[in-house]
């Protein structure tokens, strides 16, 4: 093999991530197992897409060693093959988010300044959930909190928030983040908080972001 083709080899398998994360269905795969193991039917069903496409894309992945699989009894569990997938979605997000208008203008449509954060702010927020001063939530499913969430957060489910907000105490601000900026259950959460009274924002970060920035996950 001359230096050439030597070349080529090397281009071409690195293109293969390429060819794996270019579809937008197969981002929101890596998203959302950004959250933690999951089978394919719950995949699908969050995806919104049917278990048969769902199972291709996957395929995709997982040949692109992306993802991986785990028999759990009947069922195919899927997970990401390591925390730099995750990174490498965040990233791709923010470089697209840098370099797209179209898609700068709507994230900047969905989050104000203040709900972006930086080094400096998340070092704040832990700081300020963890002395009490504000009460953090995670509003994904319990599943999700419990394969990792934000430091001195507390699990509440969005489709819980009616049953369990007297568990919030009202004096304080509450934070609610989900799965990450392109995720809506966050904005929802905030609506019905701010419909009760209650003093709430959201954050852009979910545990991907969390960690792409270096820090370290809670484990229930």
């Amino acid at each position: 093999m001359n230096n050439r083709e030597l070349k080529d080899l090397l281009y071409e398998q690195v293109a293969r991530i390429g060819k794996a994360v270019s579809s937008p269905k197969r981002l929101e795969l890596l998203e959302l197992l950004a959250q933690g193991e999951k089978t394919v039917d719950v995949l699908a069903q969050e995806a919104s897409i049917d278990i048969k496409l769902a199972s291709a894309h996957l395929k995709v992945l997982k040949q692109a060693r992306l993802v991986e699989t785990r028999r759990d009894g009947r069922f195919i569990a899927y997970r990401l093959s390591g925390d730099d997938v995750g990174a490498l979605w965040v990233n791709l997000r923010t470089v697209a988010e840098e370099h797209l208008l179209e898609l700068k203008l709507a994230m900047d449509a969905i989050f104000a300044a203040p709900e972006k954060l930086d080094a400096e702010t998340r070092q704040s927020l832990m700081e300020k959930a963890r002395r009490g001063d504000v009460v953090v939530i995670d509003v994904r499913p319990a599943a999700e909190y419990a394969s990792g969430h934000l430091p001195f957060a507390r699990s509440m489910p969005l489709d819980e928030i009616r049953q369990r907000i007297r568990e919030l105490p009202a004096d304080r601000d509450i934070v609610a983040y989900c799965r990450g900026p392109f995720c809506m259950m966050s904005a929802e959460a905030v609506a019905l908080l701010k419909e009760h009274g209650y003093r709430a924002q959201k954050i852009a970060d979910g545990t991907a972001e969390w960690l792409a920035a270096g820090l370290p996950l809670a484990e229930s």
